[in-house]
């Protein structure tokens, strides 16, 4: 016998699917255009008519999912960033062990940046056992994409390039990075480096750092 005090949910498959699959997308679609979306420009892609989409916002917007801006153009909504914030955690959790092997490996401090906001986020830091001195790197950092290696290879990632990248001295004088971008984790962009007091071997510590990046891939998907 059913539980009566249990909701009953739809089967897969039905009208309640469609529509959920199409919010899904919704939301996609409107975070992929950073300039946000008219109500046309969703239906067409989407391929559904204007009064569905409409329908699709109403549920959206009163769960902070979707805003409508001053000219009405659809963008994200707070509540898609109070998810990603809870769902921060599970990240930083996934990607610890592989973090903590790259410390250890290349005697420098780990860690796992991610986008936030147009910028670099450091979600997971792991800072070596073994070393008498390295580099005090404080998780929730945030630094422009543009500096500093985990940025760079986040957006070498965007490009396509998953190989390491290096810098010196772009986010803080006399140190050295070395970044790859983590690589197939759907609706992730992020990176996984070291950074040390002293020149990389950029060779050695690339591998250890794409090894991290695929190792972290790996346990988040």
């Amino acid at each position: 016998m059913r539980d009566r005090s249990m909701p009953e949910w739809p089967m897969p498959g039905g009208e309640a699917s469609q529509t959920l699959d199409r919010g899904l997308r919704l939301l996609h679609l409107v975070a992929d255009v950073p300039g946000g979306l008219t109500v046309t420009e969703a239906a067409s892609r989407l391929g559904i008519g204007r009064a569905a989409v409409y329908r699709l916002i109403g549920p959206l917007a009163g769960h902070g999912m979707l805003r409508r801006d001053a000219d009405g153009r659809l963008r994200l909504g707070i509540g898609v960033l109070h998810l990603a914030r809870r769902a921060q955690p599970l990240l930083a959790e996934g990607a610890l062990p592989a973090l903590r092997r790259l410390a250890e490996q290349a005697g420098a401090t780990a860690h796992l940046t991610v986008v936030e906001g147009g910028e670099g986020v450091a979600l997971a830091v792991v800072e070596p056992s073994w070393t008498s001195f390295h580099v005090a790197y404080r998780t929730g950092a945030r630094h422009p994409l543009e500096r500093g290696a985990a940025g760079r290879a986040i957006l070498a990632g965007r490009a396509g390039d998953a190989g390491p990248v290096s810098t010196a001295g772009e986010l803080q004088p006399g140190a050295y990075g070395v970044a790859a971008p983590v690589i197939g984790v759907p609706g992730l962009e992020a990176s996984v480096g070291v950074v040390a007091l002293a020149p990389l071997d950029a060779e050695a510590t690339g591998a250890q750092v794409l090894a991290a990046a695929t190792a972290i891939a790996t346990a988040l998907t």
